[in-house]
């Protein structure tokens, strides 16, 4: 059954999400690990590229974390753009600028509703040189 336009959007959704964001935002500052490992599947399936990585599997994704220091660098997020795709499917995506680099970063992470709640699925980072308009 196709997506109704009632269904995009919803508020408590975006809310859940939003929060859900936020929190994987706070994980990844502090480099809490464990916290970062656990919002994502948990499963084979689950596809993160990085600036300069690339995960395939929950697996390799925890094995990364382990192997990577925390943050010596703040990032302020910019233009945080939320959309959800019924109950239980969602998108984020936000533009990032780091303490550390003239870059401009970019991040979009897939969110599912799972038995075990939201996960992210599927995430991509990217930096690119930025010059504002």
């Amino acid at each position: 059954m196709p997506l109704r336009n009632e269904q995009i959007d919803l508020p408590e959704i975006l809310g859940e999400v939003e929060a859900a964001f936020h929190a994987y935002e706070r994980a990844l500052m502090s480099n809490d690990v464990e916290t970062l490992n656990a919002f994502f599947w948990n499963n084979p399936r689950t596809t993160r590229y990085g600036v300069a990585d690339r995960q395939w599997g929950h697996a390799e994704l925890v094995a990364y974390r382990q192997a990577t220091p925390a943050p010596n660098f703040t990032r302020r997020l910019e233009h945080l753009r939320l959309h959800a795709f019924g109950p239980d499917h969602a998108v984020a995506q936000v533009e990032f600028v780091r303490s550390d680099t003239t870059l401009r970063g970019f991040q979009t992470q897939v969110w599912a509703r799972l038995p075990e709640g939201w996960r992210i699925v599927s995430a991509h980072v990217s930096m690119i040189p930025w010059k504002s308009a």
